[in-house]
């Protein structure tokens, strides 16, 4: 029997967020739907942006009505995929489907022959009733353009399924088998993120996942009142995140995004903002975004796949202003560690966009930040962000130094400083003179800053935001961040690179040992012992990269120059090469300084300035070249100095070359193409000198700094990590780490670091040890630390710096025998001698230079 259209009454058109919270506001399935009135005809990706219901040939008064009058009729919902909204409509047992799809022409104005509708998997033939369909109360339909050729269909049944059997639960269906709904969603995912998956059906697959409203469906099913349904969903979304994250590449991320902003979207306008699983969506979502490109709006090109993304600014922002707000909150900094780092992850692709903006270069005049015409919300609020960000920041760490100075002090927020300041830092850097007001904040909390990062500061991190302030920081912050520069170290056995080395061929064998192993063996770990010596372990490895090193710089060996004003300090030898070998030399010995940062033992050894800047990638002015060659310096001022008339008499006699030495003949080389020909003159002169300086002390050695800088990359990881390290290190930095502490050794801080085993620090043996040791010479007490722990020299600062604590064991033997050590475990055993004489003799013989090694054992 055919009705009228008009029968089809009290029809309502809404969002899928009205009907989640219609779901939530009215859950009970056998209570009546609520009204029109109480529904928005809204765009889902604008939480504020309304728009009016479409136009429909139903009359006004019948719109307004609340419920049907005839007592058969039932409330049914269709779901219009293209535009994931839903129409309500009325209808008895009777009616045929066909005159359903006549109603959602009326409506939509889509053509009857291109309408599909299914409900529980299956397509509803126009013939049928709604009761033959088993269409009941609140049944949900679902609408679909008719599909000639479908691709996938396989995932459209299977999501269709996954869609109706979540409306059926969530109208309170039972008997229901709770977990196909898991089932069914990890079919999906199998069939979408497996790897040989081609990206056109990955997003094919993401597009109908979407369009069946699976996230508005499983979202609804997460507000559900009943606990069962509401631990389903939970599960579900954090399934298909999880599967994202971790089973995509990376170029995936784009088209996965879109997904997750839609289930956030949803989660906090039907949840909240602090609902636990709209913060793992949010997180999910910042991981997918950080680094892709976007654009303004939602239809960004994305060359990956040849499409348009559907994530923008808009998209994404306010996100960021919510955690924004969040870090702004309260007097300290309540966020987690995950949310700071979504606020970054948020701010990346955001900033991203908007410094492409041609106009400013990326960088805004503050005046013009209201004038703009691109990007001029967004960019506003930054700045505001930026503004309060300092202001918060600044109490922070002033509060810090104040807690600094207690007796007790609660840090549990400070670990997330750190982060927040780069992430401050970083929308400085958009605005003019903004970045400049930034540092200078830090420098009036520059105590607080130097805390945080080496209590905070961990290895993984980004920390290049505050290398190139060095000013801010001390000795021990910057070595802190050169040392989570290197690679751990590890002690497994299996994984060491081992070394049998006979010490009359130190240098030469362990070369072969250090040049021909691959980087990556090397930073697993070294495993040292000498040929014919029964000791093993991290006492004879600090033993050999202390020999080693000084045979590497042994000016004999041709390798290195000692600086005239200070012996210690070496650079390149412009005349290596009489050892056709040279050059790998250098490789190895950038390998082996390497490795003694990497396994914080001081060598003894410094660098010049000229080569410590040029491994730094910086310039080399006069004033750097003062210790390395004083003649030449002297001359050089004495030019510079002189008075320009006698200068342009040509009183010097000078042309634009170098004249050097090599193998003992004089050779002169050409500062430019025709300089022999150029006159150095008063207005060249400073041309000249730099000149001399480049060719003096940068191209003369040249090949051998590179190699030796690649020798120290292959250990670190790479040269951007080598420049990095010597860039974060003052001079005297480096100094510390390679060398040592150049303060006479002190007893009361040897006494204080040195616990005992077998003694008691009141037994007369420990008093005779210390006074004994008071009465050595500065070389003695080397010499015996050197025994003790194969260190000559110690950290930077003394004792303390030390792995562990030193000990003193009381061992059983024979008076009659020398004192042994434990390097390893910075030991030193001795019996209890009967006399201060005999222990004085016994010691007297160990700190003789020549018979100081080799007596340590394991």
């Amino acid at each position: 029997m055919k009705r009228k259209l008009e029968d089809f009454y009290d029809d309502h058109f809404f969002d899928e967020l009205d009907f989640l919270r219609m779901r939530k506001n009215n859950p009970n399935p056998n209570s009546p739907p609520a009204t029109a009135s109480s529904y928005t005809f809204s765009d889902q990706s604008t939480a504020h942006r309304h728009y009016h219901q479409p136009t429909t040939s139903t009359s006004a008064s019948s719109q307004q009505s609340s419920s049907p009058s005839h007592p058969d009729r039932f409330q049914f919902f269709v779901r219009l995929i293209s535009q994931s909204k839903t129409l309500a409509l009325y209808g008895k047992p009777e009616d045929k489907i066909k005159l359903v799809h006549e109603k959602i022409q009326s409506v939509t104005g889509i053509p009857i022959i291109e309408q599909r509708l299914i409900y529980q998997g299956k397509q509803l033939q126009w013939e049928h009733s709604l009761a033959e369909c088993m269409i009941k109360k609140d049944a949900g339909l679902h609408l679909v353009g008719r599909m000639r050729s479908t691709e996938h269909p396989l995932v459209w049944k299977l999501i269709d399924l996954f869609v109706s059997t979540i409306y059926r639960l969530c109208k309170g269906e039972t008997g229901l088998y709770l977990k196909s709904v898991e089932a069914m969603l990890v079919d999906f995912l199998d069939m979408t993120t497996k790897k040989d998956v081609h990206v056109s059906h990955f997003v094919s697959h993401l597009n109908i996942f979407q369009s069946l409203c699976a996230p508005a469906a499983l979202v609804m099913l997460y507000m559900s009142p009943h606990k069962c349904n509401k631990e389903l969903a939970e599960k579900s979304i954090r399934i298909f995140m999880s599967s994202c994250k971790t089973g995509l590449q990376k170029p995936f991320y784009s088209q996965c995004a879109p997904v997750a902003l839609e289930f956030c979207n949803l989660l906090s306008r039907s949840a909240a903002q602090d609902d636990p699983l709209y913060k793992l969506c949010r997180s999910s979502l910042g991981s997918m975004v950080e680094d892709l490109r976007i654009g303004r709006s939602s239809r960004n090109y994305d060359g990956f796949n040849n499409r348009m993304c559907v994530i923008g600014v808009k998209d994404i922002f306010p996100f960021v202003s919510e955690l924004a707000f969040k870090v702004n909150e309260g007097s300290g900094i309540n966020l987690s560690r995950n949310e700071v780092r979504d606020f970054a992850a948020f701010l990346r692709p955001v900033k991203a966009a908007i410094k492409e903006l041609p106009e400013f270069g990326g960088i805004f005049p503050v005046p013009m930040v209201y004038n703009l015409s691109c990007y001029d919300e967004e960019v506003k609020l930054l700045l505001m962000i930026l503004r309060e960000l300092l202001e918060k920041m600044r109490k922070c760490l002033e509060k810090v130094k104040d807690e600094m100075a207690m007796e007790e002090k609660e840090d549990g927020e400070w670990d997330q400083y750190l982060t927040i300041l780069k992430v401050t830092r970083s929308i400085a850097k958009l605005f003019q003179g903004a970045e400049g007001m930034f540092w200078s904040n830090m420098k009036l909390v520059d105590v607080s800053l130097r805390y945080l990062i080496v209590r905070y500061a961990k290895k993984g991190e980004d920390h290049k935001w505050i290398i190139g302030h060095k000013d801010l920081l001390d000795f021990e912050s910057r070595r802190h961040l050169v040392m989570l520069l290197l690679p751990e170290t590890k002690d497994e056995d299996g994984e060491l690179h081992e070394m049998l080395i006979d010490r009359s061929q130190l240098l030469s064998e362990s070369f072969n040992y250090i040049s021909k192993a691959k980087p990556e063996n090397l930073r697993g770990g070294l495993f040292m012992e000498f040929n014919n010596e029964e000791a093993t372990g991290p006492g004879v490895l600090r033993e050999w990269f202390f020999l080693v090193c000084q045979e590497i710089f042994n000016p004999q060996n041709a390798l290195f120059v000692a600086c005239p004003n200070d012996r210690r300090r070496f650079f390149p030898n412009p005349a290596s090469k009489v050892d056709p070998l040279h050059l790998r030399y250098f490789k190895f010995a950038g390998r082996v300084i390497a490795l003694s940062l990497v396994h914080k033992v001081q060598v003894g050894i410094m660098f010049d300035r000229t080569f410590f800047l040029q491994l730094a990638g910086m310039n080399i002015s006069l004033e750097d070249v003062k210790d390395a060659d004083p003649y030449f310096y002297s001359s050089c001022k004495q030019i510079l100095d002189m008075d320009p008339v006698i200068v342009d008499q040509d009183a010097l006699g000078l042309t634009f070359v170098h004249e050097i030495e090599e193998l003992g003949s004089m050779k002169v080389v050409e500062l430019f193409a025709n300089g022999k020909n150029i006159v150095v003159n008063s207005r060249n002169r400073k041309e000249y000198v730099e000149l001399l300086i480049q060719h003096r002390f940068v191209t003369s050695v040249a090949k051998q700094v590179a190699k030796f800088a690649k020798g120290f990359a292959d250990i670190v990881g790479d040269e951007n990590i080598q420049r990095q390290i010597f860039k974060t290190l003052e001079f005297e930095d480096h100094d510390g780490l390679l060398h040592g502490s150049e303060n006479t050794i002190s007893v009361e801080d040897w006494k204080v670091h040195t616990e005992y085993n077998g003694y008691e620090e009141t037994d007369p043996q420990i008093w005779w040890f210390w006074k004994i040791v008071e009465e050595m010479t500065a070389e003695q007490r080397k010499i015996l630390l050197f025994f003790w722990t194969s260190l000559k020299h110690l950290p930077v600062d003394g004792f303390g710096g030390l792995a562990s604590k030193l000990y003193i064991y009381k061992s059983n033997d024979s008076i009659d025998l020398l004192p042994s050590s434990h390097t390893c475990f910075y030991r030193i055993c001795f019996p209890c001698y009967p006399s201060m004489a005999v222990m004085q003799q016994r010691l007297n013989i160990i700190t003789q230079d020549h018979v100081g090694c080799s007596f340590g054992t394991w």
